[in-house]
């Protein structure tokens, strides 16, 4: 997620990270190697761990900074009150380490104060509601054992595929003033091992229909409220239709506010198996004018098409391969909007994008985008890549985007993954041409000087309408 200032026009860029830790190869019999205890007692939120067994460092798996500040938020918002135990930055993680070298001890508390915060390509760490309603995210807890602190520092960002110790914690989620929301279920505790979710805790209201579970701020404003329980249902219906049925089943739509900041506006958002959240900020969403709600259909129908080509569908195999998701979801939501709503024309956002991807990615390689913190490169450039791949399906036999990732869909049935390789041999089977999956490689792996010209050579190697003019590339 990322909040934007307000000049005018409502920006909103979304966020759906595969996180590597889910493909971090670890032992899946193996034991958990830490369990928590996360309770809130009031305004006290506390997070006990155990470990079994002795090591002198253990790294957090999801360890992504803070998008504004680039900075890491746990040593400012986690205090440990274990004697001789502190929390620091090393490398890209942040750890835990004993001030002496020696292992970390077995019983480890640490006093949390929750809060809203967005991460740079990352489930953020909690959701915070109006209404004192909080809802944290399974996955912060998740450590591996490490044997040093240089160890640390050398670790790669993308851990997909390296084989490492450790793994999902066995997480205990216990709210002392009440029940607690699991899995869109009340409960007393709830305890589970590489959940994948949200827990919110506080007496949010619930309400269940239309094929979705919802949880939503009452701060929200009336008309986004109205809209999210409205259109997502349809956007969802629309996908089902295209491309079958989610793997996920029913969704909880979980919706935080917090509140109206001045010159802001601010949309963001997340999917994990069977739950999208979301998350508003700022004055320039609290009236429904017309580019607001253009924009709120947009960003509903880009995480609602997570389902299918995100963490329940098709995912990708590295997280420089996140523009195959977070492109093609948003390519998704423009064709799904247009065909709900007549009235609307796509050409406006995929304007945007080209403009993006072009502004983004000059001299740059898209690949690296997310090291450099320019995750929004992902969404831009890979929405005007299948923009490609979708005209090169039309010219050949009329088809379309979503046609593709139904044969995307069968291909990879095995194991859920559309890899870079995959996406790039089927454009070049559709477009009968080898240029322009060679042009995206190019941006992708070494950067160009001139993206609008290569990116006016690959819609004319494709059958994309454009224009290229004074170097300015524009849809036609």
């Amino acid at each position: 997620m990322i909040k934007t200032p307000f000049s005018g026009a409502l920006l909103a860029v979304l966020m759906l990270f595969w996180p590597g830790v889910s493909s971090a190869r670890v032992d899946p019999q193996a034991a958990p190697p830490v369990a928590v205890t996360v309770t809130r007692d009031g305004d006290r939120w506390t997070a006990d761990f155990t470990f079994a067994r002795a090591s002198p460092v253990w790294a957090f798996f999801q360890s992504a900074l803070l998008r504004e500040s680039r900075q890491p938020w746990r040593p400012s918002w986690w205090s440990v009150r274990t004697p001789g135990v502190v929390i620091e930055r090393q490398g890209d993680y942040d750890v835990l380490r004993t001030t002496d070298g020696s292992p970390v001890p077995e019983h480890v508390r640490i006093v949390m104060r929750p809060q809203a915060g967005d991460l740079e390509a990352e489930y953020d760490p909690a959701l915070m509601f109006s209404d004192g309603t909080v809802a944290l995210y399974s996955g912060q807890f998740d450590l591996m054992p490490l044997d040093s602190v240089a160890a640390a520092r050398t670790l790669p960002s993308d851990l997909n595929g390296i084989e490492v110790a450790g793994g999902p914690s066995l997480v205990t989620w216990r709210d002392l003033s009440g029940p607690l929301l699991y899995r869109g279920e009340r409960m007393d505790t709830a305890t589970a091992s590489n959940a994948r979710t949200y827990v919110l805790f506080g007496d949010a209201r619930i309400l269940q229909g239309q094929g979705v579970t919802t949880v939503i701020d009452p701060g929200l404003p009336r008309w986004l409220g109205k809209e999210l329980g409205g259109f997502t249902p349809q956007v969802m219906s629309y996908y089902a239709r295209r491309m079958g049925p989610s793997r996920g089943g029913e969704p909880t739509l979980m919706v935080s506010w917090t509140g109206p900041t001045k010159r802001l506006s601010s949309m963001g958002g997340s999917v994990l198996p069977g739950l999208i959240t979301m998350s508003f900020e700022g004055e320039g969403v609290l009236n429904p004018d017309r580019e607001a709600l253009d924009r709120a259909r947009w960003f509903i129908g880009h995480e609602a098409a997570h389902f299918w080509l995100g963490s329940n569908g098709l995912r990708y195999a590295f997280a420089r391969e996140a523009w195959i998701t977070e492109g093609g979801a948003d390519l998704m939501a423009v064709r799904a909007i247009a065909a709900i709503d007549p009235t609307n024309d796509p050409r406006a956002e995929l304007q945007r994008e080209v403009d993006d991807c072009v502004s983004i990615a000059t001299d740059l390689p898209v690949a690296e985008a997310g090291e450099r913190g320019e995750h929004r490169a992902y969404y831009a450039c890979g929405a005007v890549w299948a923009l490609a791949m979708e005209s090169a399906r039309q010219r050949r036999d009329g088809g379309d985007f979503f046609d593709m990732l139904t044969d995307f869909q069968t291909e990879s049935a095995e194991d859920g993954v559309l890899s870079r390789a995959e996406w790039l041999a089927a454009l070049t089977r559709v477009a009968g041409d080898p240029a322009p999956a060679e042009a995206i490689a190019r941006m992708l792996d070494a950067g160009v000087d001139d993206p609008a010209a290569v990116l006016a050579r690959i819609f004319a190697d494709t059958g994309v309408a454009h224009r290229l003019e004074d170097g300015v590339l524009t849809l036609l």
